[in-house]
């Protein structure tokens, strides 16, 4: 067993050597630039993100003209939005997003702000579950944006986006969902769901970083957001990452065929992990709801311990205190602040989330040295 065992995957997963073997020959030997349309290098180029683009679409249930590929789920953010509001602005100003959404959002809506937007932002109970009451009391005649995320980076905690997305349209709004971390872990159908906008990022289902996408609904305008050439439709220009792209395409393929078995076999192993810690370690609870969470993920906080010298003292288990896109912050986690923890208990809490290539003895190594890590902080703490 390789130390320390990585319980980090929501932070970033490891390509799977499938997807990596897919990608090689695109570095190399099939090296051409996909809008070179004057000889084969091109053409094979071309052919190939046509063919991942097509894997894309099928995973997510749209129409592979709707797939515009990004260098990630932030740009995809900041094009959505961005691109959105400069469309629709004229129409109104109002944007309603939530308030434990990751930074790649939020920060885009401060960004506007200063644009002149008017946006809400709505919080979440102290589960971390919007009411439909929340946002229908919130949706105006100005509304022409609501963004929220599928599933929650931090407790994994999974909104209700069909009904959402159903709300937003009542009054003519545009539903735009960040799925990064809902992808390749439970079912994602932006049709049934009635997403009109969608982000994603491969790096988060064992698919290489630099690469994501926007799935643009069909009649959908936005701006872009990146000028010169015209790439995707004109929605997004540079040269196309055909390597990134290909790879892309794989784990959308992958996840489609395997991620029901190994949700299953996930949940079995944080809900042994959850339950044992639960049990076993007193003064510790879950931090979000329980119920409508993603399968694979537990953020627990151990009271009266120290959250950085916890952090330090697992040396042999990989894990985080929040959003890796936040970890070079001294601050508690704003996730967690904004469920109603204190500075101590956010502090104090850690997120477990397993993947591809965890194991049960992993899990059980893991069990025991968080044990005793934890039991000797408070030992400590009583000398």
């Amino acid at each position: 067993m390789r130390l320390p065992v990585y319980l980090d995957y929501n932070a970033t997963t490891p390509v799977d050597s499938r997807v990596l073997e897919t990608m090689l020959p695109w570095f190399s030997e099939h090296f051409g630039n996909a809008a070179s349309r004057t000889h084969l290098y091109g053409w094979t180029a071309e052919e190939a993100v046509t063919n991942a683009r097509k894997q894309v679409a099928k995973f997510l249930n749209v129409n592979p003209k709707e797939v515009v590929f990004t260098s990630g789920a932030t740009e995809a953010n900041n094009l959505a939005i961005k691109g959105l509001f400069e469309k629709k602005s004229v129409r109104g100003k109002h944007i309603i997003t939530v308030a434990t959404e990751h930074k790649a959002i939020l920060d885009t809506c401060h960004h506007l702000e200063e644009w002149g937007a008017e946006v809400t932002y709505l919080v979440p109970s102290s589960d971390g579950l919007i009411s439909l009451q929340q946002l229908a009391n919130v949706l105006r005649k100005d509304t022409i944006l609501v963004s929220v995320m599928y599933a929650n980076n931090e407790i994994g905690v999974i909104q209700p986006i069909r009904e959402m997305a159903t709300l937003a349209h009542s009054v003519g709004a545009v539903f735009h969902s960040d799925a990064t971390q809902a992808v390749g872990k439970v079912t994602v159908d932006m049709h049934s769901d009635g997403i009109d906008l969608l982000s994603l990022s491969a790096h988060k289902l064992y698919g290489p970083k630099g690469i994501g996408a926007l799935i643009v609904k069909q009649g959908i305008e936005i701006s872009q957001q990146l000028d010169g050439g015209g790439h995707e439709r004109g929605r997004r220009s540079g040269t196309l990452n055909v390597p990134g792209i290909v790879g892309l395409g794989k784990a959308c393929e992958i996840a489609q065929k395997e991620m029901k078995s190994e949700s299953e076999r996930l949940k079995l192993l944080r809900d042994r992990l959850e339950q044992g810690i639960l049990s076993q370690v007193p003064h510790t609870f879950v931090n979000g709801n329980i119920a409508a969470r993603l399968p694979h993920l537990t953020n627990i906080c151990f009271e009266d311990v120290d959250g950085e010298n916890l952090l330090l003292s697992l040396k042999d288990v990989a894990v985080s205190t929040g959003s890796a896109c936040t970890s070079a912050s001294v601050l508690p986690s704003y996730v967690l602040k904004v469920l109603g923890l204190t500075d101590d208990q956010a502090y104090a809490s850690l997120r477990l989330s397993l993947g591809r290539f965890t194991t049960d003895d992993e899990i059980t190594f893991a069990l025991q040295h968080i044990k005793e890590v934890v039991e000797q902080m408070r030992v400590g703490s009583l000398m």
